[in-house]
């Protein structure tokens, strides 16, 4: 066979002599060939048995003893090789040398020592003298053990401090919060990593115990004063926090205090939470409002939701939504039998399509293309899959959008609610949650109101059921929350967006005030909610401390590196029509029972009978039919009497 006719060779492994094995650079010792390794290895052993050699040569004692010396000193350096190749000292990264390597080279060298400690033995059995001085092959591989590892920790060392490619100008100078195994981990990574983000100066303890001692070669400085002060005093820009003991509270005034002098927040996950431990510095985040709630973590009673969901057909509707979606990722944690995820935006669905088959579990997911408008298109879906459960999340949510659109804030959270909610009365559904806001509480908006409304009919449904004594019908949960962090169109992301692009940041009033919580705190309250509820339910839940928006601003501008009003503007634009100051979360009439989950309180509200209500909302309907925005926004102030619009246009049917 001709060589244009060889068939290709298909190892690719490198063989041992290949052009990238021989490859040297003395910029890149971290990736030194093996066979370099090997042969600095067999180097030093050489020295260090030429050493042992004329150092008892010098006192007049032969380390060889025998007349086969090349036999047996050949024999001692191939017997080092096979321990070198057995422990695998030379696959180690030269300037990641650590205790391991040691330990390695320790043990190739002790069962050297072994060996040929036997190997004399019987020498002197068999032939009646020894081949080798035990005292001299003791010292030669205790020479040979310093050796192998000296030089390790040399170029180790030299890496570090010379050949390393960084700008020591360039590196934020930091301080770490923490002397535990986690805040040492995390120095141990940020020093070794390259190239270099972060120079670290020291480290702060809380405890006040290791004062004028040092870890990693550095100080560790107690915290007698404000951390700002101690920050400045060596010259650091910020403070990665890695003391995994901080609670929540200690760890916002720590924030508080940076913050207020400008000084940089970092915060990095436990150790054991690293996926990629290579990357280190990517885990080194800056501080996310999110992680400045003033939230406790929710305990979910998961056996009583397990119980409802596991095996079980469950429609998630607004599907793709920020709610939506997570619901769909915590609902599949709990084993159904079957999900339909429901949404009339194509895109988003197939998104999330996408991922949820990346998501281990058992449930047959469905993925349907529907608007809740669409009556016919929700009664096959209920006919073809039979749903138990039902969580109700589509709605149209912004604000200024529906006070200059109030008939499509009829007909999709209204009309599409009431079309969900008669079918699974139909279907036999046994739950029905509905997402609702706190803009339906004393609603000053189309919105608010179109979502009361929503409120009134499932809960008039239930009512209705309760007086027929139908034990066997479904059972309607309303879900209320405020503001939720990261939503789609919500604030934080507004902000984040607008300081990407260097301000101005824009808010509608300075004393605006919002209640908040993360996407997935709110899905897990509301599957707890759907789990204990028994029907006609309001809950509503803990949103923690209220947030003032510009201070919230300021706040963001300062974790992005900025300085409010300097570097990144903030802007008043006004009250955005049927926008309040301040959001509530109950009527003025109504009150609260408190539940078994501290979060999580019922909201006890006047009930509307169905017959009337039902005719009420069949008409407003009708009207937003003909898109008479007067006309509907007037019905709806009707059918809430508590509707009072704010900096609209709709105020005037007020009067």
């Amino acid at each position: 066979m001709s060589n244009s006719t060889k068939p290709f060779k298909t190892d690719f492994r490198p063989s041992f002599f290949s052009r990238e094995n021989l490859r040297f650079n003395i910029h890149n010792l971290s990736y030194l060939p093996r066979w370099i390794i090997v042969m600095i290895d067999f180097a030093v052993l050489l020295l260090t048995f030429f050493f042992t050699f004329l150092l008892f040569r010098g006192t007049g004692l032969d380390y060889v003893t025998t007349s086969h010396s090349i036999i047996f000193i050949s024999l001692l350096f191939s017997v080092n090789i096979f321990f070198f190749w057995l422990f695998r000292t030379y696959s180690g990264i030269i300037r990641h040398s650590s205790y391991i390597d040691a330990v390695k080279l320790l043990f190739s060298q002790m069962s050297v020592l072994i060996v040929f400690l036997i190997l004399n033995f019987l020498f002197q059995v068999f032939s009646g003298s020894k081949a080798f001085l035990n005292t001299a092959l003791f010292i030669n591989m205790v020479l040979s053990f310093c050796g192998l590892f000296l030089y390790r920790v040399i170029v180790k060392q030299t890496f570090e401090h010379y050949l390393k490619e960084k700008s020591e100008a360039k590196l934020i100078r930091v301080i770490i919060y923490g002397t535990d195994a986690n805040a040492i981990s995390v120095a141990k990574a940020l020093k070794l990593e390259t190239p270099s983000r972060f120079k670290i100066v020291g480290f702060v303890d809380r405890n006040s115990q290791n004062e004028s001692k040092r870890m990693l070669d550095l100080p560790i400085m107690v915290l007698k004063k404000k951390l700002p002060t101690l920050i400045r005093s060596v010259g650091a820009e910020g403070v990665i926090i890695a003391d995994k003991s901080l609670s929540k509270e200690e760890r916002l005034i720590i924030v508080d205090q940076c913050l207020e002098f400008d000084y940089k927040v970092y915060i990095v996950p436990v150790i054991t939470d690293w996926e990629n431990q290579k990357e280190i510095s990517r885990k080194v985040k800056n501080l996310q409002i999110e992680d400045l709630l003033e939230r406790k973590a929710i305990v979910l009673d998961n056996k009583s939701i397990s119980k409802q969901l596991k095996g079980k057909t469950v429609l998630i509707t607004g599907a793709a939504g920020s709610i939506g979606s997570e619901i769909v990722r915590q609902v599949l944690g709990f084993n159904p039998k079957n999900i339909i995820i429901l949404d009339q935006a194509e895109t988003p669905l197939h998104h999330l399509s996408l991922e949820t088959e990346s998501i281990v579990s058992s449930a047959k997911i469905w993925n349907v293309v529907a608007d809740i408008r669409n009556r016919e298109a929700l009664n096959r879906v209920f006919k073809l899959h039979k749903p138990d459960v039902v969580f109700h999340a589509a709605a149209y949510k912004h604000v200024p959008l529906m006070e200059e659109n109030p008939a499509q804030a009829i007909l999709t959270n209204i009309e599409g609610t009431k079309n969900l909610a008669d079918l699974a009365c139909e279907h036999n559904v046994v739950k029905f949650v509905m997402v609702s806001t706190d803009k339906a509480v004393n609603p000053s908006n189309v919105m608010g109101a179109s979502k009361r409304i929503a409120e009134k009919y499932v809960q008039s449904l239930q009512l209705k059921s309760q007086k027929e004594n139908n034990l066997q019908a479904t059972k309607f949960i309303t879900t209320r929350f405020g503001n939720v962090l990261g939503s789609n169109g919500s604030v934080v992301p507004l902000f984040s967006k607008q300081i990407a692009s260097g301000g101005p940041l824009t808010i509608t009033h300075p004393d605006i005030i919002r209640y908040f919580m993360t996407i997935p705190e709110a899905c897990q309250l509301v599957l707890e909610a759907g789990a204990m509820g028994n029907g006609g339910e309001i809950y509503i839940f803990d949103m923690g401390k209220p947030v003032k928006i510009i201070d919230l601003a300021r706040k963001m501008i300062k974790l992005a590196g900025f300085m409010p009003d300097k570097d990144i503007m903030i802007k008043i634009v006004g009250l955005r029509p049927g926008e309040k100051l301040y959001e509530e979360l109950l009527n003025d009439t109504s009150k609260t029972i408190p539940t078994y989950h501290d979060k999580i309180m019922i909201a006890e509200e006047i009930q509307d009978e169905y017959e009337t209500l039902h005719a009420d909302i069949e008409e407003l309907i009708g009207i937003a039919n003909f898109y008479e925005n007067e006309d509907i926004v007037a019905k709806m102030k009707k059918i809430v009497p508590e509707f009072k619009s704010m900096n609209s246009t709709y105020a005037v049917l007020d009067k």
